[in-house]
């Protein structure tokens, strides 16, 4: 298969056990856990911004990806998280970048899914996502991370509604989202409600991610809607960072293989604890 993933690359500062570490983030997780799963065969493509300055840093996942479709940026985006055990993360941006480029691409039907990550959530625009699904066939798959986030006077990043959301979901095949992201597609107090609204949109699985609850698929059921539920590994937490994108492009990969949401489902969870249990990512990834 071919695969483009689509997202900011992003320098994270965040401390663990009171040591402060500068870690490669953003679509860099969503890289190294299909690069986990992937086969031989298949073929990776980034479409992302790189800065030689930094590369260093995201260089042992991006070695093993087809970077054609990438761009150097002058200052590459930075955020500084401040990690909790039992609430969402606080996120502050410096360098927050503008849209990424698609001009490098002629034919998107060149890939079998695409998989777009909104790490910053300005990645890439409304238009843009319009003009992928135009012209591609295959499954995109989105998960709305940050575009869930406003932007305040000092870059902190702050939840609020989606604009546009209902056209955001319209232009894609599966939406994946926290619960607390779950919050900011529709002005609804029951969260099943703003379940049941995306799944009148185009989407055909909305993948919810809960943390130590585990994570939930919702799919369209004929005219019902189903639902897969699967518990959290019993692992010790050591980082969560970069958790759910992890989790996303294992899901993604295996359902554009087998279309078994299931099967899916429960080794995404798996490797995503895998790399819950690990401070550094390096220690759980398994690359020729």
């Amino acid at each position: 298969m071919n695969i483009l993933l689509i997202g900011h690359s992003i320098i994270d500062h965040y401390k663990i056990e009171n040591i402060e570490l500068i870690k490669p983030g953003g679509i860099y997780y969503s890289a190294a856990g299909m690069l986990y799963i992937k086969n031989n065969e298949d073929n990776l493509f980034l479409l992302t911004g790189i800065n030689k300055n930094s590369y260093n840093l995201f260089e042992k996942v991006y070695s093993k990806l087809n970077l054609t479709l990438s761009t150097e940026l002058d200052n590459m985006p930075e955020v500084s998280l401040k990690i909790y055990e039992h609430q969402e993360r606080d996120e502050f941006y410096k360098n927050i970048s503008s849209p990424l480029s698609l001009d490098k691409i002629n034919d998107w039907n060149l890939f079998n899914g695409i998989l777009i990550n909104m790490i910053t959530g300005f990645d890439i625009s409304l238009d843009q996502l319009k003009y992928i699904r135009k012209n591609f066939n295959g499954l995109i798959y989105l998960d709305i991370h940050t575009l869930s986030r406003g932007v305040d006077e000092n870059l902190k990043r702050n939840f609020r509604l989606i604009p546009q959301a209902e056209e955001w979901l319209s232009n894609i095949d599966i939406v994946q989202c926290n619960e607390n992201e779950l919050k900011t597609l529709f002005n609804y107090e029951d969260d099943y409600m703003i379940i049941k609204k995306v799944m009148t949109l185009k989407p055909e699985l909305l993948v919810l991610t809960k943390g130590m609850n585990g994570a939930e698929v919702y799919f369209k059921d004929n005219h019902q809607i189903g639902k897969y539920s699967i518990q959290a590994e019993k692992v010790v937490v050591k980082n969560k960072v970069g958790c759910g994108d992890i989790f996303g492009s294992v899901f993604f990969y295996l359902y554009l293989r087998t279309h078994d949401i299931m099967n899916s489902l429960k080794i995404a969870n798996k490797i995503a604890a895998l790399s819950v249990s690990s401070v550094n990512i390096e220690d759980w990834l398994k690359l020729c």
